[in-house]
């Protein structure tokens, strides 16, 4: 998709369950390398209301596994929601790991932590998601 000068990728996930965690760190880092962007920024952005995107460890799928586990505690499926549509918290857990990040790109590679992973984080599954994906150069 084409913005005036400014070229946005996209990228399709697909999410398996109501709520899953999918490690896209792989698909970002090939449209790094694939841009020839030596030194940058990557800054991507989900655009749905009832997922979101956030950084995490990538090693130890308990990590994944504990953040799903303190979301549903601290925002359970069923409660005193008003929303006519029965999602209310997708709505209120993809609000709080957010809709967009950048990563600074180096050496023409995303500028990661060791144990850090990209992941598009579903609560409304299973679904085909988006991601956008813009890259900067300088």
């Amino acid at each position: 998709m084409s913005k005036g000068r400014w070229t946005i990728k996209r990228i399709t996930v697909k999410t398996r369950g109501r709520n899953d965690f999918v490690d896209i760190t792989s698909l970002v880092a090939e449209e790094v390398e694939a841009s020839n962007i030596q030194r940058g920024f990557c800054t991507l952005f989900v655009p749905h209301t009832t997922s979101g995107i956030t950084i995490n460890e990538n090693t130890d799928p308990n990590v994944i596994r504990d953040i799903e586990v303190a979301l549903e505690r601290a925002v359970p499926w069923t409660g005193d929601y008003r929303h006519f549509e029965g999602n209310s918290a997708a709505h209120v857990k993809a609000s709080l790991m957010g809709f967009s990040l950048q990563v600074p790109i180096a050496d023409g590679r995303l500028c990661l932590g060791t144990w850090q992973g990209i992941y598009l984080c579903e609560f409304d599954g299973p679904r085909t998601r988006d991601v956008w994906i813009q890259l900067f150069a300088g």
